[in-house]
């Protein structure tokens, strides 16, 4: 039996980013990850071959688009399977990197599914039946999350597919329904379309992805419309009938949609089953989410949980931050202030979104007096240049003390540029007018800042 200052279990960015913390304080840290590879959902299911799948039918997008080929001359047709396997590449390189981070912190790694046998204690049920039993005086539950499976819904057909499975899809459908709008819906909805793939996008509420400003939700809703997706609002499904030749999506509004694929994106599942929860009286949601306080402690102060396991905002960065914070109070017993609002949202659709910050309706129903700021990415020279007119930067400042309180981007690299805005915001200069006073470089994206200040503080005399 072996003892440990911290055992982690899972890992994805939550797992990693705990044990690198641990780690680098001297600690005596293990993990144990019950995939053949580490890196979590994250890596193998999720953020890395999504993104890279998103990248590959991006560049069919640009060259289609591309004056040099708009004399007639078509880009070769790659099939939706060799896409998928260009970012088999990406996820090897981005496991056997990570694998190395935990050898040269001297981190013990081992593989098999951990369940808790005690308070201080886990088994560890390796590959071929090995048995090792570890203890520690902490511990990290990392586990992630899994798509949300109805049981009525038949996963086994295949043609029926979750945001997992679908990574697997091995011929080109010629068109897909897409039950779900959240951010992992919407992704693949751009994905399928800009391969040439008809879409029904149905959503189970009445506007797409409601955590963000309007203003840029109408703008998304806009695009995605423009690009040929069909959105159907307020749609709850009845039942799923799946064919030889396709899948029959049955609405409790009586519409009938078959397409030849479905993808099952609505909800997901924390992953707490079957890890001896019950024993620690450990509580979970209906979904399967883990309950912490603001340090990411359990009922039992020495058993912790971090990333999708404990719910939104289950992005991968966030994740990361929270590992680092729960190992941060066991090693100093503090941690950092949890705020949702300092942390970004990324969402890879085309074109993509990301925001940090408050939106108007809530500086709105907060009765903060603010004023706001665009810039059009069709106005800048650097998207002129690149032909990624589409898109805008929008700031949200108090009208007094100039004060940044939302920034919200929409159109190409909107995920890198709104780290410019949060760095202000995070640091001491909070203030829109430092973006009217900053010599930017030119021509840039970054420069919408100084055109989206302006603009606002233009409204103000």
């Amino acid at each position: 039996m072996s003892l440990y200052d911290l055992v982690v279990v899972g890992t994805g960015p939550a797992g990693e980013g705990a044990a690198m913390q641990a780690a680098k304080a001297g600690k005596r840290v293990a993990v144990v990850e019950s995939y053949e590879r580490v890196g979590g959902g994250s890596t193998h299911w999720g953020t890395i071959p999504s993104k890279a799948l998103r990248h590959a039918t991006q560049l069919l997008v640009d060259l289609r688009r591309h004056p040099l080929l708009s004399s007639g001359v078509e880009p070769p047709h790659v099939p939706f399977a060799r896409l998928l396997r260009s970012a088999d590449e990406v996820v090897r390189r981005q496991s056997s990197m990570r694998r190395t981070f935990y050898e040269r912190n001297q981190v013990t790694l081992f593989h098999g599914r951990a369940r808790f046998t005690g308070p201080r204690e886990i088994a560890i049920a390796a590959p071929g039946g090995v048995a090792e039993t570890v203890t520690a005086s902490a511990f990290v539950i990392a586990t992630g999350s899994r798509p949300y499976r109805p049981p009525d819904v038949d996963f086994s057909h295949p043609r029926i597919f979750e945001s997992d499975t679908i990574l697997k899809l091995d011929h080109d459908p010629r068109s897909v329904a897409v039950y779900g709008a959240g951010t992992i819906g919407c992704e693949y909805a751009s994905i399928f379309r800009n391969f040439n793939i008809k879409v029904d996008l149905v959503n189970s509420r009445d506007k797409l992805l409601s955590f963000l400003d309007d203003e840029i939700v109408d703008a998304l809703a806009y695009f995605l419309r423009d690009q040929g997706i069909i959105i159907r609002h307020n749609e709850q499904y009845e039942r799923v009938e799946p064919l030889d030749d396709g899948v029959v999506l049955h609405l409790a509004s009586g519409k009938r949609l078959k397409t030849d694929i479905l993808l099952w994106a609505n909800g997901r599942t924390g992953n707490s089953q079957e890890i001896g929860l019950e024993t620690l009286g450990v509580e979970t949601d209906r979904r399967g989410y883990i309950q912490v306080n603001d340090c990411y402690q359990t009922r039992l102060p020495h058993v912790y949980a971090a990333g999708d396991v404990i719910g939104p905002p289950a992005l991968a960065s966030a994740s990361y931050d929270q590992g680092r914070a729960a190992a941060m109070h066991i090693v100093e017993g503090r941690c950092p202030p949890r705020s949702e609002m300092s942390v970004p949202a990324g969402i890879y659709t085309s074109p993509e979104i990301s925001c940090i910050g408050r939106t108007e309706a809530e500086l709105t129903l907060a009765k903060i007096p603010y004023e706001v700021g665009h810039a059009q990415f069709r106005s800048l020279a650097r998207a002129q240049i690149t032909g990624q007119t589409a898109g805008m930067l929008k700031l949200l400042f108090h009208r007094e003390t100039l004060e940044l309180l939302g920034i919200h981007c929409f159109g190409d690299q909107a995920s890198e540029i709104i780290h410019i805005g949060q760095a202000v915001m995070r640091g001491g200069a909070n203030s829109v007018a430092y973006f009217a006073n900053t010599t930017f470089n030119y021509p840039t994206m970054a420069e919408a800042y100084r055109v989206a200040a302006l603009n606002g503080l233009n409204r103000l005399f």
